[in-house]
């Protein structure tokens, strides 16, 4: 790993790259002293962990840049035959390493009551296909499942109002999935999952692609414009189902929790709805530019 960086006078530590690059000697364990001094007993050099490196500019990625065309393409171009491609097997193989192998059984869904009566469990589920509206992942008529990791990210996920009730039901995956996690890819791939220096170096040229992928999933989306701006994360979620995966982990937008889209809804089973009555809405602002 060590291999990828070059000496360079006006670099950083091999510490602090480590520690920006891959989320190694995290600041609630290690101060910038304590990890550089285990850095150099691993490598059994006191000398080098002082010294300051650059990244060798050997490894690079154009994905990055490929992508913002592809997006671009998506948005104002081309929809179903376009010009740009991905590289379709290297992006699998990097989607292999996302992973999620620490994911809840209990998820949840909510429903804005619109009646007096609260919605049966059968409806609390992905709805039918000629209902289903476009969403961050799925275009329309494709439905998907989406699902929260806590009641009030669930809630949090359907815009409600103070006074409103939601109805919220708690699903069960019983059974393994293969999910894509795009929360954190820097800290989720290991730079120690392979020992061959010019895998290593292209794995690092490649996080700010896939970080750029999450970001996709996570971006506030206007209601008005979501028919348009929803088409890069729809394409990628498309991307990552057709390459056999069963859904993908995202942060949420809009609350503390994380997110589920499953493209499949039947891998996650309802199991009983409650009532909520939304309490509070939370509002934070910030000056806008002219």
């Amino acid at each position: 790993m060590i291999g990828i960086y070059e000496p360079h006078a006006e670099g950083k530590t091999l510490a602090e790259w480590l520690k920006d690059d891959w989320g190694l000697f995290p600041d609630n364990f290690f101060t910038l002293t304590a990890a550089k001094d285990l850095l150099g007993e691993i490598l059994d050099d006191g000398n080098i962990v002082r010294k300051k490196f650059m990244p060798s500019p050997t490894y690079r990625s154009e994905a990055l840049t490929q992508w913002e065309t592809l997006r671009d393409e998506l948005l104002y171009s081309n929809r179903y035959f376009l010009d740009e491609e991905l590289d379709s097997l290297r992006l699998k193989w990097l989607l292999d390493l996302l992973i999620a192998d620490d994911l809840p059984n209990a998820w949840f869904r909510a429903r804005l009551l619109t009646g007096d009566d609260d919605f049966p469990l059968s409806e609390m589920s992905a709805p039918p296909k000629r209902l289903a509206s476009h969403g961050r992942a799925n275009p329309a008529g494709i439905p998907y499942l989406y699902l929260g990791s806590k009641p009030d990210t669930a809630v949090a996920e359907v815009r409600p109002h103070t006074g409103e009730i939601a109805c919220i039901a708690d699903f069960l995956i019983d059974s393994p999935i293969s999910a894509v996690d795009l929360r954190h890819p820097r800290q989720t791939i290991s730079p120690f999952s392979t020992d061959d220096l010019q895998l290593i170096g292209q794995l690092r040229a490649d996080i700010p692609f896939l970080e750029k992928l999450g970001t996709e999933l996570t971006r506030p989306v206007l209601p008005k414009s979501a028919a348009i701006d929803y088409i890069p994360s729809q394409y990628l979620c498309e991307f990552v189902k057709k390459k056999g995966f069963d859904g993908v982990v995202y942060n949420s937008a809009v609350s503390e929790g994380i997110n589920l889209a499953l493209f499949d809804p039947k891998k996650a089973k309802p199991q009983a709805v409650s009532r909520y009555h939304v309490t509070s809405v939370s509002v934070l602002i910030s000056k806008a530019n002219p």
